[in-house]
């Protein structure tokens, strides 16, 4: 475990040397993740004015819920962003064959291959939007609520990090999965939004499923007072099990992998 530790630091070092190289597109990207999610914000506000309650849930309590799930998404942005593009960018032109020589987990190398510094951006606006609906709603950061909410974004992050690799894996057998994980990936926007508000197929998608519910509304409720119970906890658990699964079906991946051009 240090050695991997020791190694994505090294990797991390030269990433960072290669974005001070470039500070401009580093500016670029950054700024263009601001404003969409500034887009998304207004979309949000839009929305509250026309319907000042949603199912109960008032405008702070809804920016709660699309903060957690925009710092939950920088961490797969930040730290995992490679899965989108395993097929197009590795197994199709054949560079993925240099992380199977190589004397270190494939994974691990392909996630360590690449810090993309545009979720930065998705973390600050994450970050600030939770303070912001935080304060509005009254929340007392006491030290129990500041570990729940360190435990519901990384257990977030941990879920959109498992379901991109989950469907990433399919390009062992089609070479492009981008279509099959952006499919996956953009149901999170209805986790946005408070779930009551949706059909009943949909709160059991986003909950059981695609589970990206509890990347953000449960946590939400838990931290505003809604009291969702033992979902509140559910996070973590999810977590855990869909990253064993998506590791295991890489492994199964793996073992299909057959090299370009064969």
């Amino acid at each position: 475990m240090l050695r991997y530790l020791r190694l994505y630091g090294a990797f991390l070092a030269l990433q960072w040397r290669t974005m001070l190289a470039y500070r401009t597109n580093f500016l670029i990207g950054a700024m263009s993740t601001i404003a969409m999610q500034a887009g998304g914000l207004l979309t949000v506000w839009v929305v509250m004015r026309q319907i000042p309650s949603l199912h109960g849930w008032t405008l702070y309590q809804v920016l709660l819920v699309y903060g957690l799930t925009s710092l939950a998404l920088s961490m797969g942005h930040m730290f995992a962003d490679n899965l989108w593009i395993i097929g197009r960018a590795y197994i199709r032109p054949g560079g993925f064959d240099r992380f199977l020589v190589r004397p270190i987990d494939p994974l691990f190398h392909l996630l360590a291959d690449r810090f993309c510094y545009d979720g930065i951006g998705d973390f600050i606006i994450g970050g600030v939007v939770v303070g912001i609906a935080a304060a509005g709603l009254g929340v007392s950061w006491t030290v129990p609520r500041l570990l729940y909410l360190a435990l519901a974004v990384l257990s977030g992050g941990a879920i959109f990090i498992a379901l991109n690799l989950i469907t990433s894996v399919t390009a062992f057998w089609i070479t492009d999965s981008l279509p099959v994980t952006l499919a996956v990936f953009q149901t999170h926007q209805f986790a946005r939004y408070p779930l009551p508000i949706y059909a009943a197929w949909i709160r059991v998608l986003m909950t059981w499923i695609i589970p990206f519910g509890l990347v953000s509304f449960y946590p939400a409720a838990q931290l505003s007072g809604h009291n969702p119970g033992f979902m509140a906890w559910m996070p973590p658990l999810a977590a855990a099990l869909l990253l064993l699964a998506g590791y295991r079906l890489w492994t199964i991946g793996l073992r299909h992998y057959t090299g370009t051009g064969s």
